[in-house]
This record gives structure tokens, C-alpha cells and sequence, in this order.
């Protein structure tokens, strides 16, 4: 087999790969800036983008507070799988004579941007890349919803010197989202304006996605500092309590303010070293907007409810996380020692 298409795709869906597109240095022409694939290759020609699914079986655990650890892991073993299939399909493909490379599927940002990594753009934005080649549609989360899993994939892609045959973007009317909105009420930190829209062409063609507020907003919210709603009855994972702001310039200050407090509570159960973090680990905590949503509007219901009805979580001093009651959990911290208290919330 020495098409080294063929083979990519045929490697890539054999070994767990849901859907798989091809990309295009036209289809993606006129784009913004992160979905220039010669950002990574010179030469490239096409990129092959491709959706590893999470096991969703764990999702409803992770939403009712019960194991926040398992799902952590699941996710974390998604992107190295589909990081490992990018690795080896690249491998074959260079085998076959064309210049090949793996693209992480997380955690890999630009260096040539103000800040440099801490801008946090990725080296290719791969949800712009999955729409445009087929892989699935925007939702009003920002997310890429597949038409089996929704968003609950990892993306994954390859970036080539081989001439490949684009993929077409799925019709517009496939597109299950429905504006429920589930998926933003299920976000503490208002990370996505669910009115207004901003539109991005690539290779004539346009695509409408929802504008995203700061990246500062999921960072202090998805990254733990804080992750108490707004009406009190419900948290993420995060035992933190600290206000959450209301503009983007606030959440910017806020994790300023509340770093050292992060990285003074106790370890929790599994977790992972970042570069943007060296002093402490990060952990799953949320990631609602995506896990809420589902093709099925009913499964939406009900993992929204879920989420809703999950209570508010605190921390013990060996590092446990347990939900609560919000009366519970506001007479829990309230007990606290100051020394302990105000790693969570701000205190006189």
C-alpha cells in the first residue's frame, strides 16, 4: 500500500479514530493565522485531522461529584492515545517517501505572540482544521460536536508534505446544535458570549463561531483557582471559593491575586505538571461545557441536572474532595482555620 492517504486514514480508524478528515494548504487559505499547517512544515500540503472518543460512561460520574479521578485519567489517556496515533501514522507516511509530523493534541503553543506561550495559541487551532475538513460542526460552546459523540472527542492531527484529496465541511443543516444553552449555563466562568458571533473563512468557505472571552477565564475557572457558581447551589471540581469576576480584565488580576493560594492546598489525587504552572500540579476539574452536551437533547437534560444537582466541593487536609450541601459546605469552611481558610476564599 503505498498511497500514504489511504494508508493514514485506514492506520488511523483502525485503531480507534471515530471520524477522519483531510485538510488542505487552499481549503484552508485566507484562515487565521492558527490554521497555517506551514507553521510547522514548510512544505506542507495537507494535514489529516482526525476525533478520538472519550469513554462517555465515566462522564456522569465526573458531573454527579462522585469520581472526579477517573474521568481525569480517561482524559488523560485519550490525548496520549490520539497523540500516539498521530505519531505512528506520521512515521508511515514518511516511510512512504513524504515528510510527516504528529501534532500534540493539547498543550503545544506559539512562541511568536506577545507573551509567547502564555497567550496560549496553539501551534495549529485543530478545531478550525476538524470543521473545515468534515470532522464535525461548531457548537455554541466553541466546541466541535461530532454527530455520534458530540464533543466529547480529543482531536488529533498529522501535518504532511503528501498531496492528499480534501474532505468537505458537513452540511449546516446536520448540525445538531439547538441553542439550548445548556452548555454556557453550565459555565461558572462565562468563558463564551452566547449572543455574539464572530466569522472565519477558510478556503471561501465561511463558518460562524461563537466569540470566546478571555482565555484568563478558563484558566481561573477550569484551571481550579475557583469554581463556585454564581447562585451558590453548585461548583465544579475546584474547592476554591474566591469571587469570580464579571470582566475579562478581572480574571486577569484575580489569578494574580489567588496564585499563591492555589498552590498552597493540598494535593489531590492525580494531576499533571504544566510549564505555564511549574509551582504546583493541575487537575481536572471541569470541562462541563463540553461533558453536558450530547447529540441527544434528553442525555443534555439530564447530565445538566446532573452537574446542577451535584452540590458544592470542598476539601479535607489530606487533600480529599467531598460535595456538599451549600449550607454544609459554607459551614465546613467557615470552620476552617484562617491558615486553611483562605486558601479557598478571601477573608477580613
Amino acid at each position: 500500500m503505498d498511497d500514504p492517504e489511504k494508508y493514514a486514514l485506514e492506520y488511523l480508524t483502525t485503531f480507534g479514530a471515530t471520524h477522519v478528515g483531510i485538510a488542505t494548504i487552499e481549503s484552508l487559505s485566507g484562515g487565521p493565522p492558527s490554521t497555517d499547517i506551514t507553521y510547522l512544515m514548510p512544505e506542507a500540503k495537507s494535514a489529516i485531522v482526525f476525533a478520538y472518543p472519550f469513554d462517555n460512561s465515566l462522564i456522569p460520574g465526573f458531573l454527579k461529584k462522585e469520581d472526579r479521578f477517573g474521568f481525569e485519567q480517561e482524559n488523560f489517556k485519550a490525548n496520549y492515545l490520539a497523540t500516539g496515533l498521530s505519531m505512528w501514522a506520521a512515521h508511515e507516511i514518511k516511510q512512504r517517501g513524504h515528510n510527516a509530523i504528529p501534532v500534540l493534541t493539547n498543550n503545544s503553543y506559539r512562541d511568536d505572540t506577545p507573551m509567547g506561550k502564555y497567550d496560549m495559541q496553539p501551534d495549529l487551532n485543530l478545531k478550525f482544521l476538524a470543521v473545515r475538513s468534515g470532522i464535525g460542526h461548531f457548537g455554541l460552546s466553541g466546541n466541535v460536536l461530532t454527530k455520534e459523540y458530540g464533543p466529547n472527542v480529543v482531536l488529533g492531527a498529522i501535518v504532511t508534505s503528501a498531496p492528499m484529496e480534501l474532505t468537505d465541511p458537513l452540511p449546516s443543516e446536520d448540525n445538531y446544535c439547538d441553542n439550548c444553552r445548556l452548555c454556557t449555563a453550565s459555565c461558572a466562568a462565562h468563558f463564551v458570549d452566547p449572543e455574539e458571533k464572530t466569522t472565519i473563512t477558510m478556503g471561501g468557505v465561511s463558518f460562524e463561531h461563537p466569540k470566546l472571552r478571555s482565555y484568563n477565564r478558563c484558566t481561573y475557572v477550569c484551571g481550579g483557582f475557583s469554581g463556585l457558581h454564581e447562585s451558590g447551589k453548585w461548583s465544579t471540581w475546584s474547592p476554591g471559593r474566591f469571587p469570580i469576576p464579571k470582566d475579562d480584565q478581572g480574571f486577569a488580576d484575580a489569578i494574580g491575586k489567588h496564585l499563591g493560594a492555589y498552590a498552597k492546598r493540598p494535593d489531590m489525587q492525580g494531576g499533571y505538571y504544566n510549564y505555564l504552572m511549574p509551582f504546583s500540579k493541575i487537575y481536572q476539574t471541569c470541562g462541563n461545557c463540553q461533558f453536558v452536551c450530547d447529540p441527544d437533547k434528553e442525555v443534555r437534560k439530564e447530565r445538566y441536572k446532573m452537574l446542577t444537582q451535584s452540590g458544592v466541593v470542598v476539601q479535607h487536609a489530606d487533600g480529599r474532595l467531598e460535595a456538599m450541601s451549600k449550607e454544609d459546605a459554607a459551614a465546613f469552611v467557615a470552620a476552617l482555620p484562617p491558615e486553611r481558610k483562605k486558601l479557598y476564599e478571601e477573608i477580613e
